[in-house]
């Protein structure tokens, strides 16, 4: 079944330079594609939308802090379990963790700033498409 889900290539993987390397990583699986992708600052408003379920844990304002220090590259990728298969080309949060082949088992250095956002369900996929691409839903 085809599916759609957000990506987000958060701010340390734009500012280490490894937009390209992921990019590649999506793009080379058969079967998906990238429908759409811009290079945005994230505000805190469609953050605290995003991310506002965890309000009330500690590291939410670390996690908003980080999220909104650079830009981030925001994308729509579509294709057969997209949703499934873009979790584990991304990885566990830990990147100790994380198997090697994954995005952030190769690159990942701490949990905080783990490079990468896929949406973790369809309910999830479709709200967060919402947020950030609602021209395109």
């Amino acid at each position: 079944m085809s599916q759609r889900t957000l990506v987000l290539l958060k701010p340390d993987a734009v500012r280490r330079g490894l937009i390209g390397e992921i990019v590649g990583r999506i793009e080379s699986k058969a079967g998906w594609a990238i429908t759409a992708l811009e290079l945005r600052t994230l505000g805190r408003p469609l953050l605290e939308q995003h991310y506002g379920e965890h309000a009330d844990k500690p590291f939410y304002p670390p996690l908003m802090e980080f999220m909104t220090s650079g830009p981030s590259v925001v994308m729509v990728v579509e294709g057969e379990r997209v949703i499934e298969g873009m979790r584990a080309l991304a990885g566990p949060t830990d990147p100790i963790a994380a198997a090697p082949g994954s995005i952030r088992g190769d690159f990942g250095t701490i949990v905080r700033e783990n490079l990468v956002h896929a949406s973790d369900s369809e309910e999830s996929a479709e709200r967060e498409l919402k947020l950030f691409f609602p021209e395109a839903v």
